[in-house]
């Protein structure tokens, strides 16, 4: 800002009379911003607001009207410790009869406690011990160094050498048993191979011999014979799981099997028992989801009724940088939230969408002829004289432990889920159509007004924010424009009454001098 000094020959307060001129025109600047800041805080609001309908359809409605949500089932079993059972979409109510014949295994091999050749280093033994610490290696005529061999066996018939010289550490080992689809580690406190395959089940077998006994003896290797007094490996064979269910033998690799929509993981064997496995609709799952979705609905319908009906903020503006200097900050925000909760209040879009969801709810659904309502299902709004403000429209379940209003009424919707779950399918898979429909026609694309999902006009009211912009400069430049012109006749009377103070000094020195 350019500085100005005004008033020097006149004594008028010219900066004071400047501002009053120009005052008009300053609160043309002002109400400009104070509009745009509501046009921001209003584009918030409803931010905020389209949000939570996007949501209800989203997590709701879109997965709802379609029959396969409701298509929860459970399974119990009679003994729980010894296999658990996953429900998928596709498992066949009714009860089944299973036997845990077999517990898969993993092939384990747990090597012999095994220590230095006579005449070897003290190092302690480490991944990082050389053969020749652990065993002597011949020589042949010309003096070079015979190599021993480890062989690997899998269970495929596959075999796989691994060469050994003095060199060769068991790290060596270990790498080259890894390579080859193996679990295998050395244990330097325990001073023992720990071998095993990666998956469970007899494909995961295997063997490990080699060219000398002695060897496989030197790393703790050796398996001795059955009844033999030999220290030496022991080996848990790998095998697969075995289940009878309904009278057929089934096995698997590992102690998991999926059969006709059940999911098994066998625990225990059961060692001739018998256990009913028994699949039901899942009266529980039904009813929450129905449960969560009118607790969103509630939620989302009393924020439409509660922006539509709110006091008016008449008078209310937003406040300049000044004014809110002048008050404390709690005083600003309760100020500041009076206009805010006003600005959708009686909003045509809000009572549209409003309506669309309460029209849905409130017209009955045909179901075999007949017209069928949510009062069947023991489904209704509150009385409107009994219900709080803003929640006249908001539904509650009879029986519903989480209401007070309800809790103590007989449970109409648990009831017809567990008696007649296909009535109570087709009705909210309807109704859950139908409000698809309504919220997709509160939310389609409007041209130049508004974006395909949005439920309220975005493009319009952001090409109006931006305006605003282009307004409140314009406004700011002609108020500084107008404000120069008035600064500039001042500056120019002042230059004049200095030029006549001037020329009347000339004319009294002239006199006073004759």
């Amino acid at each position: 800002m350019a500085m100005r000094l005004s008033g020097l020959m006149s004594g008028m307060d010219t900066e004071s009379i400047v501002q009053q001129l120009v005052e008009v025109k300053s609160k043309k600047v002002e109400t400009a911003k104070k509009d745009q800041t509501k046009m921001q805080w209003k584009q918030d609001a409803w931010k905020d607001l389209n949000s939570k309908l996007k949501n209800l359809q989203a997590k709701f409605i879109n997965n709802m009207r379609f029959s396969d949500a409701y298509s929860k089932k459970t399974t119990k079993v009679s003994n729980a410790s010894a296999v658990s059972v996953i429900t998928g979409e596709k498992a066949v109510n009714g009860v089944q009869e299973l036997e845990v014949n077999q517990l898969a295994k993993t092939a384990y091999l747990t090597g012999a406690k095994i220590t230095k050749r006579e005449g070897a280093g003290e190092e302690e033994l480490s991944a990082l011990t050389k053969m020749r610490d652990l065993m002597e290696f011949e020589t042949d005529a010309d003096g070079k160094e015979i190599a021993k061999t480890l062989t690997l066996t899998k269970n495929d018939g596959k075999t796989i050498d691994i060469n050994l010289t003095s060199e060769t550490t068991i790290s060596d080992v270990l790498s080259k048993l890894k390579d080859e689809g193996l679990n295998a580690n050395f244990d330097a406190n325990q001073k023992r191979f720990f071998i095993s395959s990666k998956d469970s089940g007899a494909n995961g077998n295997f063997t490990i011999s080699a060219d000398e006994e002695d060897t496989l003896k030197a790393l703790g290797l050796n398996i001795p014979a059955e009844g033999s007094d030999e220290v030496g490996a022991n080996y848990i064979k790998g095998q697969s799981a075995k289940i009878t269910l309904n009278g057929a033998l089934f096995e698997s690799e590992s102690n998991v099997f999926e059969i006709n929509g059940l999911t098994f993981t066998a625990l225990n064997e059961t060692k001739g028992e018998k256990i009913a496995v028994t699949t039901q609709q899942d009266t529980d799952g039904i009813y929450d989801m129905i449960k969560n979705f009118f607790k969103e609905y509630n939620s989302v319908i009393n924020e439409l009724d509660k922006l539509y009906n709110a006091d008016s903020a008449k008078g209310f503006e937003p406040l300049t940088d000044e004014e809110k200097n002048a008050m404390s900050e709690g005083e600003v925000e309760k100020y500041e939230k009076k206009i805010k909760d006003s600005l959708l209040r009686r909003d045509s879009s809000v009572n549209s969408i409003a309506s669309a969801l309460k029209e849905v709810l409130v017209k009955g659904i045909e179901l075999d002829g007949n017209t069928v309502y949510l009062s069947e299902f023991g489904i209704e709004t509150m009385s409107y004289f009994s219900a709080p403000d803003n929640e006249k429209n908001a539904y509650h379940i009879d029986g519903d432990a989480d209401d007070a209003e309800t809790s103590g009424k007989a449970d109409k919707l648990k009831g017809l889920i567990a008696s007649d779950p296909d009535k109570v399918i087709n009705f909210f898979t309807k109704l859950s159509q139908n409000l698809y429909s309504a919220m997709n026609e509160q939310s389609k694309a409007v041209e130049g007004y508004r974006s395909f999902g949005s439920f309220y006009d975005d493009k319009k009211m952001k090409e109006d924010y931006n305006d605003y912009n282009s307004r409140i400069k314009e406004l700011e430049t002609k108020l500084a424009d107008y404000e120069d012109k008035w600064y500039k006749k001042f500056a120019e009377m002042e230059t004049a009454m200095a030029k006549m103070q001037s020329n009347a000094s000339a004319v009294t020195s002239l006199i006073g001098g004759s």
